[in-house]
């Protein structure tokens, strides 16, 4: 191949995406290589005169030159690992490091190659133009901080930069569709947590245009995965207390996630209260929540305000039909449908959400920032 290094006169970061029919849009390569087999290039038909490249070549190009260096502390838990796997796979990013202190030296076989895990303290965050924190609650700011200090961008994942935990005001609040711009522009991004991301997508169009009854409750409740509850091990999450089995937890309001749920809720100046129940499913990932909303007034149409709200939004996918876990499993996605509540005296909806936790709930979601964060397309490398 020794006409790659020409292909050093493409853009950097340039994406497989770009290339329209497999067309190069700028001058790569010129005619010498022609006729060298798989590795070569041919002018396309039609007369148009243009030069392009096979598939092999554009792929060595995208999956060997300019990929830009990411690491993973708290690499070992469930998000930590989907995000390894992620990267591992994604055509602009690579994966400087992985962290895992109990698991220090040992190799994971991951979608798109193994990763071996380091101490977090021999982490080298100045290899990194981005790092995602899935260390503990509690126990991430501080290595955010040392992220930033070393000159990189973070996605932090834990409980302690979100809204409604006592985090800097400053760091935007992840949830991607509604808040955009600010991630873009961010250093830091508190990453949502999962129950938070399928309410509160769910939510949205409701409170962004004043639609929900002034002073109601909203019930939220949501059944999801044992994976949401972490890898650390624990008596009630064995086996034999999971499998055939079905259980509300957190109940009386009490559930963690509920702070940056009413944060998000206040931020929008909405009079609302939330009631939150989450349960615990025999299944390994994918959170449902079914919510319960009394209106100012009926909607003639109950999917208008999310068909409009959503135009457009790659990772949103509102439906008619009831959403199911099998249909966002492994996705980056949120599924959502809307009924009318009968026989009430007040006007009500019921809104259903489905996402992966892991996915939408966590690793994907984090991600889909760092791609904006980092100016690269926001879908590239995430499973729709």
């Amino acid at each position: 191949m020794e006409e790659l290094p020409q292909l050093l006169l493409a853009p950097d970061l340039a994406r497989g995406d770009e290339f329209e029919d497999g067309v190069l849009a700028f001058a790569l390569v010129d005619g010498h290589v022609a006729g060298k087999g798989t590795a070569g290039v041919y002018h396309t038909s039609g007369g148009r005169g243009s030069t392009r490249i096979d598939t092999p070549l554009r792929h060595y190009y995208a999956l060997n030159v300019h990929k830009i260096p990411v690491g993973v502390l708290g690499a070992s838990g469930y998000a930590g690992r989907e995000l390894s796997a992620f990267i591992a796979q994604h055509p602009q990013l690579s994966l400087a490091f992985a962290t895992a202190n109990a698991q220090r030296g040992d190799t994971l076989e991951l979608p798109g190659g193994a990763v071996t895990f380091i101490a977090t303290d021999d982490a080298p965050l100045a290899s990194a133009e981005l790092v995602f924190s899935s260390l503990p609650h509690g126990a991430s700011a501080e290595w955010v901080a040392r992220a930033r200090a070393a000159g990189a961008r973070v996605v932090d994942l834990s409980t302690d930069l979100r809204i409604g935990n006592g985090a800097d005001e400053t760091v935007p609040y992840g949830l991607t569709e509604w808040t955009r711009e600010s991630v873009r522009a961010a250093r830091v991004v508190a990453n949502p947590g999962c129950y938070p991301t399928s309410a509160l997508l769910a939510l949205l169009p409701l409170l962004e245009r004043n639609l929900i009854a002034p002073g109601a409750t909203v019930s939220v409740t949501s059944a999801s995965g044992v994976t949401g509850a972490g890898l650390s091990p624990r008596l009630d999450l064995l086996f034999g207390e999971i499998t055939e089995n079905y259980r509300a937890y957190g109940v009386g309001n009490t559930h963690r996630h509920l702070n940056e749920m009413r944060a998000a809720v206040q931020l929008l100046n909405q009079d609302v209260d939330l009631l939150f129940t989450p349960h615990l499913l025999p299944i390994a990932r994918g959170i449902l929540s079914t919510i319960t909303v009394p209106l100012r007034a009926p909607l003639a149409d109950p999917l208008e305000p999310w068909r409009t709200r959503y135009a457009g939004e790659p990772f949103v996918e509102i439906v008619d039909a009831l959403p199911e876990l099998r249909q966002v499993q492994r996705r980056n996605v949120v599924r959502i449908a809307v009924r009318r509540v009968e026989q009430l005296r007040t006007p009500t909806l019921q809104i259903f959400s489905a996402i992966d936790n892991l996915v939408k709930g966590a690793a994907g979601q984090a991600l889909q920032n760092a791609n904006l964060m980092l100016g690269l397309d926001e879908t590239v490398g995430l499973p729709r």
